[in-house]
């Protein structure tokens, strides 16, 4: 907190001195004094520091994301993955999670779908069609209700499908990848790439 206060008050001190050097001197430019505009050098300083901050914090994102792929790119394998939005109908992942997917190190099975921004485009008809696809790894986030791998796993034909028998059903909670926001490319993409170096792990270790 009286970090916060030292840094209000700086502003505060550099925006009133910015106000004595440059009086209002008209009704307009008053009104500019107490609004949201470009000669309120109150306002001014606020957004600068706001843009400087949004900056860092990109450059952080970018940073951590290129980490993970570097880590990702020395996995012995590359998993197929399944990623499930929703139960029923069961929808897959949005372009983003597809992405990270990517990053993290799977190969996500649905890639040609992930591109439709709307999830009833991305509503699989054909269930069997994850059968046949046999994924590797099944991450589930169903938008907020709690994922289940029992039932998932219990699914007519489903035993066949390798992250079924190999127990890697997996929940990442929805506020984590669902939301297009830096949780996503942080703690989100961190959940991804445990459960994959994991898998490589494990896979590479059986042989």
């Amino acid at each position: 907190m009286t970090r916060k206060l030292a840094i209000f008050s700086t502003v505060a001190i550099a925006a009133l001195s910015v106000a004595l050097t440059s009086a209002p001197s008209s009704a307009a430019d008053i009104i500019g004094l107490v609004t949201k505009t470009n000669t309120n050098p109150f306002f001014v300083k606020m957004k600068e520091g706001a843009q400087a901050k949004a900056k860092r914090l990109v450059r952080e994102l970018e940073r951590h994301v290129a980490s993970v792929r570097r880590a990702a790119a020395r996995l012995a394998r590359r998993p197929r993955v399944y990623f499930e939005e929703w139960d029923e109908p069961q929808i897959c992942g949005i372009q983003w999670v597809s992405e990270l997917i990517g990053i993290a190190g799977g190969e996500d099975i649905f890639r040609e779908r992930a591109a439709e921004p709307l999830g009833k485009n991305r509503i699989l008809a054909d269930p069997d069609e994850v059968i046949r696809r046999q994924p590797d790894i099944i991450l589930g986030s169903w938008c907020g209700k709690r994922f289940v791998p029992k039932a998932v796993a219990a699914r007519v034909g489903w035993q066949a499908i390798p992250a079924v028998r190999d127990g890697e059903l997996h929940e990442i909670k929805s506020p984590l990848i669902l939301q297009p926001g830096p949780a996503a490319l942080t703690d989100g993409l961190d959940a991804m790439f445990k459960i994959i170096s994991r898998w490589a792990a494990r896979d590479v270790a059986h042989e």
